[in-house]
């Protein structure tokens, strides 16, 4: 018996797709369903490492999570992980197969169905349910020939569709009434429900907006999903989650962190352990601000274009402000990109990032990184070196850094290999793991050092509580047993030759 499956799709990007599926998941695991997230096409430089030794976009890692399953590649099969305006790597079944433009992309999309559908069907002969996530808007008919992502995924699955709408920044009854309009009618007769999402007051005043969406699309409303203030607990795929820690006047005086914001920033969930941690502040530094006298310690975060990104840092005049941090005694803290930023210098023979080039680094590392070889993708654990602080976290790197500052590595992963450097005075450091901060002991010591009072955050059983409260508030919201009777069970198509 194959699974029963439902696509949650958009009226637009950022209208609670990725927390929808994610409670929901977490709502029909509780009830004994063994549940599946799946995303066709993802676009984020916020990747996490699966079981199997790929990466995926990090909403399926949470909504694997929530569900009480090890993340899988074909969880998410086609991952596009932007690095510049107009192009961007595209990873499938968790591995690298190219850097395209976009119009090269969308010529490419076709022949991606395959993989897309075989990850389907192995989902399905393992699951009760497979959630489906679509992306963006259903609603781009410019993009629609060879879409994956959508209701070309769909119609090709045989997926009924729920379409979910957000109130929050207005215009829902148009978005979700012209959705309808503009789509051909083979694409509409897919959508057979609808949610308002993110719905704030008195929910008996939008009775009348129901009704009115109801009438003109021929959709079952499925609930109105007030706003669920705490989804800021959980980690974030889109960059501009960003903007509402973004530097400004100083809200309080507890010990400060600032992270650079550059454009390709990547991963930077690994400081939602920090964000959430109220013995510290944290500010995320976007180009045109000023890095902030009062910062303790600085972090230069992971990057999907590390050559481009440095550049951007020295535009913004980061590297100025970064010498006179180090001057005043600060710390600072570089992870994977950030990590090969401050060393010596970065080359890429090879043209991963774009034209083969070598650049200078910032100097404050005795490392030189190259960008080449297979891409490092794997959980890793271990200890500061020297203190022995455990850690748990990840590796997702192209590169290599080598020199004599590899003589005083930050850490030692199990088995004895060590990772990263530190400076002579111990202040400045780079790694290439991933999530040091959501261990409570490795937090910690980071803390201690800039001065930060102790840390009472236990960042696992927090995210594990956040899914259980979101779950109780869909649960409250929307007529889940209405949406699970418009899932249907089918046997998914197999793949063309």
């Amino acid at each position: 018996m194959t699974a029963r499956a439902i696509m949650l799709a958009g009226t637009g990007s950022d209208v609670g797709k990725s927390l929808i599926v994610a409670g929901l998941a977490r709502l029909f695991t509780r009830h004994g369903l063994r549940v599946r997230p799946f995303k066709p096409q993802n676009m984020s430089n916020n990747a996490a490492v699966t079981a199997d030794g790929g990466e995926i976009g990090r909403a399926q890692a949470l909504q694997a999570r929530a569900a009480m399953v090890a993340p899988t590649v074909h969880m998410n099969p086609v991952l596009l992980k932007p690095q510049s305006d107009t192009g961007a790597q595209v990873v499938v079944h968790g591995k690298i197969v190219g850097c395209v433009e976009s119009a090269a992309f969308l010529a490419m999309r076709p022949t991606l169905m395959a993989p897309v559908l075989a990850s389907f069907r192995l989902l399905s002969e393992e699951a009760d349910l497979v959630l489906v996530e679509g992306a963006g808007s259903v609603a781009e008919v410019n993009l629609r020939g060879g879409d994956i992502a959508n209701l070309g995924f769909a119609r090709a699955a045989g997926v009924p569709v729920v379409l979910i709408g957000d109130i929050d920044r207005g215009g829902v009854i148009a978005s979700l009434v012209g959705t309808r309009a503009v789509l051909p009618l083979e694409d509409a007769a897919m959508i057979e429900g609808f949610l308002v999402n993110k719905f704030r007051g008195d929910a008996k005043l939008f009775d009348d907006g129901m009704s009115a969406i109801a009438a003109r699309t021929g959709w079952t409303p499925l609930g109105l999903v007030s706003y669920f203030a705490d989804a800021r607990r959980l980690p974030a795929e889109d960059a501009l989650a960003l903007d509402g820690y973004a530097a400004g006047p100083r809200k309080t005086d507890k010990p400060l962190i600032a992270v650079l914001a550059y454009p390709h920033i990547s991963n930077f969930d690994d400081f939602d352990p920090l964000r959430l941690d109220e013995s510290v502040e944290i500010v995320f530094v976007h180009p045109g601000a000023v890095l902030p006298a009062a910062a303790q310690l600085v972090i230069l975060p992971g990057s999907k274009s590390t050559i481009a990104d440095l550049g951007a840092l020295r535009a913004a005049g980061w590297d100025i402000d970064l010498a006179a941090h180090i001057r005043r005694g600060g710390h600072v803290l570089g992870v994977c990109g950030g990590y090969q930023m401050l060393g010596r210098s970065v080359s890429d023979p090879e043209g991963i990032e774009g034209p083969a080039q070598t650049v200078a680094g910032l100097g404050y590392l005795d490392v030189a990184t190259t960008l080449r070889g297979a891409k490092a993708l794997c959980e890793v654990q271990g200890s500061s070196w020297g203190t022995g602080t455990p850690f748990a976290g990840y590796e997702m790197h192209v590169g290599e850094s080598i020199g004599p500052g590899t003589d005083r590595p930050l850490l030692a992963i199990a088995g004895g290999r060590p990772d990263g450097a530190v400076s002579a005075d111990g202040r400045i450091a780079g790694c290439y793991v991933h999530g040091l901060f959501a261990h409570e002991a490795q937090r910690a010591a980071w803390l201690e050092r800039i001065g930060a009072a102790g840390s009472r955050l236990d960042y696992a059983h927090d995210l594990e509580a956040t899914l259980d409260r979101l779950a109780d508030h869909l649960a409250a919201h929307i007529d889940c047993e209405a949406l699970l009777g418009l899932a249907r069970s089918q046997t998914p198509p197999s793949p063309p030759l």
